[in-house]
């Protein structure tokens, strides 16, 4: 059953429910500029938002939440805020040290998720414990990994305590990521699409045109509406606010079978971002 709202959540393996869509931060300036975008999505119904250390605008995300929670009158409990240990944070020490710092960035006193960025060798089972450690201690509601293969996945659970309950990963028509999908759902790993829309480089695809006109929505309406009835949570990015309420208006049609598979028939496991297997940050 796909997500029928901006509210609707998946309910992770921990019982914790996530939201299906949120707002992603990546590449949004500290400042005016985040703070703008994330009140502008909780303003407009978005939950959930997902920024990372690296980053480097945990501040300003800390606070939109605040002006945001005070306009709105909503509570801290009614948003899920994700962030991320950046690669030369990982180990344990260091990951714990890493998590505190997000959580004073963001003037938060807690996070409803917390993952590894990438899974750096010789580092990401270090980075786990921690991770695990600070989820036993209740301080953080759910813990993930971000742009981990199946390979990967198999490799931390030889030594996890936890199963991871996220792993977000790029996800698009272009990058379908069908073996790391099915991995995931047999294992009850949630799986995440960053950067869903391939940073615009759909826009002109024909075939998503063709599927985008027959629903009367756009490109990125039907992108984000086939990762939501492919059970992938999705938060793409944006700083207009016009575009962040478009984004989420796709609650409102449903795609065809047909429409999936001709969306799934554009995959050419093709990246925008590094491949997990090969990268040097």
């Amino acid at each position: 059953m796909a997500a029928s709202s901006l509210q609707d959540t998946t309910v992770l393996h921990n019982g914790v429910k996530m939201p299906w869509f949120g707002l992603g931060v990546w590449r949004v300036e500290e400042g005016e500029e985040v703070i703008s975008s994330v009140k502008a999505a909780i303003k407009n119904g978005y939950r959930s938002i997902d920024t990372a250390a690296v980053y480097k605008n945990e501040e300003g995300v800390g606070e939109a939440i605040r002006q945001a929670l005070e306009e709105t009158g909503l509570k801290r409990e009614d948003l899920f805020i994700t962030s991320k240990v950046w690669n030369s944070d990982q180990g344990y020490e260091s990951t714990l040290e890493a998590y505190e710092a997000s959580l004073k960035r963001l003037g938060l006193e807690y996070l409803d998720l917390y993952l590894i960025h990438w899974p750096v060798a010789g580092k990401y089972k270090d980075t786990w414990k921690a991770i695990e450690k600070l989820y036993k201690d209740g301080r953080v509601r759910a813990i993930g990994v971000s742009n981990f293969h199946v390979h990967h996945l198999e490799d931390l659970l030889t030594v996890a305590e936890i199963k991871p309950m996220v792993n977000q990963v790029e996800y698009h028509p272009q990058l379908a990521q069908r073996e790391l999908r099915t991995y995931c759902k047999d294992q009850g790993i949630q799986l995440e699409a960053w950067s869903p829309l391939m940073q615009g480089g759909l826009f002109e695809n024909e075939v998503l045109k063709q599927i985008a006109e027959k629903h009367n929505k756009t490109v990125a309406q039907v992108i984000l509406r086939w990762d939501l009835q492919n059970e992938v949570v999705t938060i793409p990015k944006s700083i207009k606010e016009h575009r962040i309420i478009e984004n989420a208006d796709v609650f409102n049609f449903e795609l065809s079978a047909e429409d999936i598979a001709a969306i799934d028939e554009l995959n050419k496991n093709e990246r925008v971002g590094a491949d997990p297997d090969n990268f040097n940050f």
